[in-house]
């Protein structure tokens, strides 16, 4: 095929880099930034940069945050051929794919969303890497009238670009896991990180500190926009969470051996279960 890449910064980069190096596609990049797209083709992550003329692609990958994909894809829809699939990396859908589709179908062309489930604690191109998706998860979200073919494309390049499991699902049932899978995880990393002795932790902290605490150098335009555009859905899990600290702490305030145990009991007890249904083992 031959593959726009719209935005070349981690996500956008790693992708093009992935393209290079695991298949014989023909990639061109586009990017605000010239010293980008110059550093691309230097590093043979793309064969050509962007000229301007939307012809002849076969796939379009829109690698933006959702605003910016969102105005990008309005104001070149026009441009772009009708036989060609455009799709998205954005954490987000639901609404926004709708959007998409709109402006998609308005314009006689092909659209489908998708979400790499990969990322670094830092962003840009210069952290891109052609590796960053093997074995990762990989959502493909069409919507149910769509058309089958095009769900294909998209799961044969996530096989091609080292995806381990592929999972089709809806635009809104995407949403409504990303809220608590990694936009919750997210949050309460930023949350955490807001102690008072955040400054004096070194020599003190593990593997579980650096756990929490790897994605608060979140890019908060990027983040902004991916929570407030799934509201609703990270609403309900974040105060769920709360509901839960809350028992956590009654627990301590009261002193109470048996209410914490039990907690922490029923924690474990959920992950190992959790543990058992990824192994594929019975319960």
């Amino acid at each position: 095929m031959k593959i726009l890449v719209v935005g070349l910064g981690l996500i956008g980069g790693s992708i093009c880099k992935a393209l290079k190096k695991y298949t014989n596609h023909f990639v061109v990049g586009s990017d605000l930034s010239h010293d980008i797209e110059e550093a691309a083709m230097r590093d043979v992550a793309a064969d050509d940069v962007f000229t301007g003329d939307y012809s002849g692609f076969d796939l379009i990958i829109i690698a933006l945050f959702p605003n910016a994909a969102e105005e990008y894809f309005r104001q070149n829809a026009g441009k772009m051929d009708k036989n060609t699939l455009v799709t998205d990396v954005c954490g987000i859908k639901g609404c926004f794919s709708e959007r998409m589709k709109k402006i998609a179908d308005d314009n006689n062309i092909r659209y489908m969303g998708m979400h790499p489930m990969a990322g670094k604690e830092f962003g840009g191109y210069q952290n891109s890497s052609p590796d960053l998706f093997c074995k990762a998860n990989f959502i493909v979200a069409p919507f149910k009238d769509d058309s089958e073919e095009n769900a294909e494309i998209l799961k044969n390049l996530a096989k091609e670009i080292g995806a381990g499991k592929i999972v089709v699902t809806t635009p809104e049932n995407h949403d409504k896991m990303i809220a608590y899978t990694s936009q919750l995880a997210h949050i309460v990393s930023s949350a955490y990180v807001k102690s008072p002795e955040l400054s004096l932790e070194c020599g003190f902290s593990g593997g579980s500190f650096q756990d929490m605490t790897r994605i608060a150098t979140m890019n908060e335009n990027m983040w902004t926009d991916l929570f407030l555009q799934n509201r609703e859905n990270l609403i309900f899990e974040l105060e769920t969470l709360i509901d839960n600290l809350h028992k956590y702490s009654d627990a301590l305030v009261n002193d109470d051996p048996k209410a914490m145990c039990r907690l922490i009991e029923e924690g474990r007890k959920l992950k190992e279960d959790n543990l058992r249904h990824r192994q594929g083992q019975p319960n």
